[in-house]
């Protein structure tokens, strides 16, 4: 009987030093992308959750930026404090870290997590290991640094290991009602998302070029039952900058916008009608009014 099913649902917070693949790993147990991902450090600077529901579990994670102690400014001040408070109210921590490393910015990060709170190492990378071997006396030497609940070394880019890892995670999700319907995978809106699939396309194609410190607004965001239309503009701090993503005759600025619509397409499941601009804004990653209208405060 239906009424016999004991439903669990729990929030487990994936946190890490910045570009050890929490977004890759989210987005590959959903099964969905919903947190976009590049080679560039700090992509994410949200707190995103992604939903997997099956039979009588809902598992929430929560993929939070990557705690960041380089760059000082009010913006990464409040994704500091996003981390942090993610970790208050959590049933499970996924620690990630690379395999076969270890560094000052890991061990940053390791004393941030709650003790009250059962904690699983996530050795991601396994895939990149040309010594296999290695990675044993690599597991007892962090078995030392903490108290872990427990190991699973993952390849979140080839998906292995992800169901030994969920395995391991569902005897802590506590019995719940489900807080979301079994076909949910985020909470958050369409207009976020065409947001940072902009956002991504930026860092991927720009790579170094650009500063850290480019944000995405989504001027205007509306649908129609067979289109999307969305207006947006790519915020930058100094005005050379415009120019290198414009590129010559705008090639580069279509290329962005090109691949971005694609993504939503794919992602909306309609057509998408996409103008993006590039505007000058000196200093918005310290402004606190242009911080709350992104969403940082």
């Amino acid at each position: 009987m239906l009424s016999d099913i004991r439903f669990h649902t729990g929030y487990i917070a994936i946190v890490g030093r910045p570009n050890v693949g929490k977004s890759t790993l989210l987005n590959n147990l959903i099964q969905q992308k919903i947190s976009i991902t590049s080679r560039k450090a700090q992509t994410t600077r949200y707190r995103i959750n992604g939903i997997l529901t099956d039979q009588n579990t809902q598992f929430v994670f929560v993929d939070t930026p990557g705690f960041q102690t380089r760059h000082k400014n009010r913006m990464n001040t409040a994704m500091n404090r996003v981390v942090s408070q993610s970790l208050q109210d959590v049933d499970v921590v996924l620690f990630v870290i690379e395999a076969l490393c270890f560094d000052e910015q890991d061990q940053l990060v390791l004393n941030l997590l709650p003790q009250t709170v059962p904690t699983i190492l996530v050795v991601n990378k396994t895939d990149r290991l040309t010594d296999k071997n290695q990675l044993l006396p690599f597991l007892d030497k962090m078995a030392k640094k903490s108290n872990f609940s427990a190991m699973v070394p993952v390849s979140a880019e080839n998906q292995t290991q992800l169901s030994t890892l969920l395995d391991v995670i569902r005897p802590h999700i506590p019995e719940n009602p489900f807080l979301y319907g079994a076909d949910e995978i985020t909470d958050k809106s369409e207009r976020f998302i065409a947001a940072e699939s902009i956002r991504e396309k930026l860092f991927r194609l720009m790579g170094d070029e650009i500063p850290y410190s480019t944000s995405v607004v989504i001027d205007q965001f509306s649908e129609t039952e067979k289109l999307y239309k969305i207006y947006a503009t790519i915020l930058i701090d100094k005005s050379g900058q415009k120019a290198i993503i414009i590129g010559k005759n705008g090639e580069k600025l279509k290329l962005i916008a090109s691949q971005a619509r694609k993504e939503m397409e794919k992602s909306f499941g309609k057509k998408v009608f996409l103008q993006v601009w590039v505007k000058v804004r000196s200093g918005w990653a310290d402004n606190a009014s242009v911080l709350k209208q992104l969403g940082y405060e």
